[in-house]
C-alpha cells in the first residue's frame, strides 16, 4: 500500500491537466494509466513505421486555445516544459470534387473576401456580421468553459434576464442547421460551416447543438486553429513533464479495478493485480457514467440508474492512418492545405442530410470524410519527403446488418471504399505511395478506452442541451463530483464542457481546490519554481 494525497485514474489528457494542477498547488499526486503509455485520446505514436508519428485520436486543437492554461500559461506548458503549437494563417477549408474551394483564414477580411467569390457578396457580408456576434459573445461563453459548471436550471434563469442571454439560450437549442439556415443562402457556405460542426460528432439537424455552428467561427478569427509541433500528443507530454517538475507521478501498465470507499468516502484506488494506492484528500477518475456502477459499485442507485441513460453520440468515426512514400498533394493545389481540411462531392444540404441520414440507420457513409497529410504543416511527423496521412470517415458504432462486433470483419473494406472517394481529391494517394495503413474503427475506440470511449464516442457522450453545463452527463454528476461519495471527481470528455481537447481537467482542479479551501489564484498566479 501507498499513500499519497490523491490519486489519479486515468493519464488522459484531462486527467493530466487535472493532476499538473493538483501538483503545482503541493499535493502529492500520482496518475495511474491501464495502457503502456499515457495520453488517452490525446497521443502521438509511431503505429506504423519508426519515424512516422500518428495521433491515434485528437489530431486538431482548436477549443484548447481559450483556456487559461494555455492563454496564460498556468502550468508553464509553453515557458518551461516544451509545449509549442503550430497556428497557419489559413484554418479551414472545404474542397469539393469540382475544384470549388472555400477558405476559412484566421483573418475575418481575407475569408470575407473568399466568400464573396463564392457564395456571393450578400452572404459574404452576412459572415462578417455573424463573426461579429459570435466573438461579442465570445468572453462570456469561454469564461465558463474552463470551470466548473452552472447548474443548468441557474444558467437558464440567469440567462432569461437578458435580451442576449436569451439569444445565446435560443440558439443552444436549436440545431447547426437551424443557425446556419436563419442567416445564409449559399448552399455552399452552409456546408463549408456545418461540415466543420459536425466533428464533434453531432449531426446537423439534432436540436442542441446550433452553439456549436455559432461558436466556431468566432473561435476560429479569434484564436485560430493549431496542433502541436510533433502531434497531438505533446500537450500530453509537456502534461506529465509539469506533474513530475511538481513532485508527482506518473505509472502506466497500471489497470484499475475500483475506487477503494470507505465510509461513504473514497480513499484510493485498487488494481486488478490487487496493489493498493491510498489518497488522504481524494480521489479524480476519468470514469464514464456508463461504467460508473463498475467502478463505483458504492454509488447510490438512482445515481447509477440515471447515469447509465447517458445518451451517446450518434455516430463514430472509422479512423485510417497511412504511411506515405512522398509528401501528398491536392488536385486543387497544396496552398489549399488548411489546419482542417473537409473533403465533399454533394453540392446540397440536402444531399448531405442524406448521407448523414445513414448513419442513423446504421450504415456508414463513404461520402463523409475529411483529413489529410500532417507533414504539410509539420515535416517533423516523417522523415524527409515523406508523409502521415490522418483520414476520418464518420461511421455508426451498431454496424447495421451485424452490429458492432461485425466492425472487426468489415473495417478493412470501409476504409477502401473511403480511399477510393479520397483519391478524387489527392493526385498522389496511389497504391505505390502508401508504405503502411491501419484502420481504428469505432469498437477499436472503445476497446482503447473501455471507461471513456464507450460505443466508440471519443467526444465521451452527446452535446445535446439536456447533457449540457450543470447536467453534463447528468444532474447528479455534472458538478465533478459523485453524490455521496466524499473525495470522488471526475474528469474526461463525458464531463463539462463537452468532448475534444478543451484541457477541461481544469475544471476539476478547481473544483477540488475550492472543496480544500485552497487559493485557486494564489496557486496559479505563482511562477514556475
Amino acid at each position: 500500500m501507498s499513500q499519497y494525497d490523491i490519486v489519479v485514474m486515468g493519464a488522459g489528457h484531462n486527467g493530466l491537466v487535472a493532476a499538473a494542477y493538483m501538483a503545482k498547488a503541493g499535493k502529492k499526486v500520482l496518475v495511474l494509466e491501464r495502457k503502456p503509455h499515457y495520453g488517452g485520446g490525446v497521443s502521438t505514436r509511431e503505429l506504423l513505421h519508426p519515424g512516422f508519428w500518428h495521433d491515434e485520436h485528437s489530431n486538431v486543437h482548436i477549443m484548447i486555445q481559450g483556456n487559461p492554461m494555455l492563454r496564460e500559461d498556468e502550468l508553464g506548458l509553453l515557458s518551461r516544459f516544451g509545449l509549442e503549437y503550430i497556428y497557419p494563417d489559413l484554418v479551414h477549408v472545404s474542397i469539393w470534387e469540382d475544384g470549388t474551394v472555400i477558405r476559412s483564414y484566421k483573418d475575418l477580411d481575407k475569408t470575407c473576401e473568399e466568400l464573396a467569390r463564392v457564395a456571393g457578396a450578400k452572404d459574404a457580408e452576412a459572415y462578417r456580421k455573424f463573426v461579429g456576434m459570435s466573438t461579442t459573445a465570445l468572453p462570456m461563453l469561454m469564461s465558463g468553459m474552463y470551470a466548473p459548471p452552472f447548474p443548468l436550471g441557474a444558467f437558464v434563469a440567469m440567462m432569461d434576464q437578458s435580451d442576449e442571454g436569451r439569444f445565446l439560450l435560443d440558439l443552444m437549442q436549436r440545431s447547426a442547421l437551424d443557425i446556419v439556415d436563419q442567416y445564409f443562402e449559399s448552399d455552399m457556405l452552409k456546408l463549408h460551416i456545418v461540415r466543420m460542426v459536425t466533428e464533434n460528432l453531432q449531426m446537423p439537424d439534432e436540436l442542441g447543438t446550433g452553439m456549436g455552428a455559432f461558436v466556431m467561427p468566432g473561435i476560429i478569427h479569434t484564436f485560430g486553429c493549431s496542433m502541436p509541433k510533433g502531434g497531438s500528443g505533446q500537450l500530453s507530454h509537456a502534461l506529465v513533464r509539469a506533474i513530475e517538475h511538481f513532485g508527482g507521478e506518473v505509472r502506466c501498465n497500471a489497470e484499475v479495478r475500483r475506487v477503494i470507499v470507505s465510509g461513504g468516502k473514497a480513499t484510493g484506488l485498487e488494481l486488478v493485480d490487487g496493489e493498493t494506492f491510498m489518497a488522504r484528500d481524494g480521489v479524480i477518475g476519468a470514469i464514464h457514467p456508463h461504467v460508473l456502477r463498475k467502478f463505483v459499485s458504492e454509488t447510490p442507485e438512482p445515481v447509477l440508474q440515471r447515469a447509465e441513460r447517458v445518451t451517446q453520440s450518434t455516430f463514430s468515426i472509422n479512423l485510417t492512418h497511412m504511411t506515405l512514400k512522398e509528401r501528398l498533394k491536392l488536385k486543387v493545389g497544396n496552398e489549399c492545405n488548411a489546419m482542417m481540411t473537409e473533403l465533399m462531392d454533394f453540392y446540397s444540404v440536402r444531399d448531405m442530410q442524406l448521407e448523414y441520414d445513414k448513419l442513423r440507420r446504421g450504415e456508414v457513409s463513404h461520402r463523409l470524410i475529411a483529413g489529410g497529410d500532417n507533414t504539410i504543416f509539420d515535416p517533423t511527423r516523417a522523415p524527409e519527403g515523406a508523409g502521415v496521412f490522418y483520414g476520418v470517415n464518420f461511421a455508426p458504432y451498431n454496424l447495421h446488418p451485424g452490429g458492432p462486433q461485425s466492425w472487426d470483419a468489415c473495417k478493412e473494406e470501409v476504409a477502401d471504399k473511403a480511399l477510393a472517394q479520397y483519391r478524387k481529391f489527392f493526385v498522389n494517394l496511389t497504391d505505390d505511395n502508401i508504405t503502411g495503413r491501419l484502420i481504428r474503427s469505432p469498437i477499436d475506440h472503445e476497446r482503447d478506452s473501455p471507461a471513456s470511449f464507450v460505443r466508440g464516442d471519443i467526444h465521451g457522450c452527446a452535446p445535446f442541451f439536456y447533457q449540457s453545463a450543470g447536467h453534463r452527463p447528468t444532474p447528479d454528476l455534472g458538478s465533478l463530483r459523485v453524490p455521496e461519495i466524499e473525495g470522488l471527481y471526475l474528469v474526461g470528455p463525458f464531463m463539462h464542457p463537452g468532448g475534444g481537447v478543451f484541457g477541461a481537467g481544469r475544471a476539476t482542479a478547481i473544483q477540488m481546490m475550492d472543496d480544500m479551501g485552497i487559493d485557486y489564484d494564489k496557486v496559479c498566479g505563482r511562477a514556475v519554481q
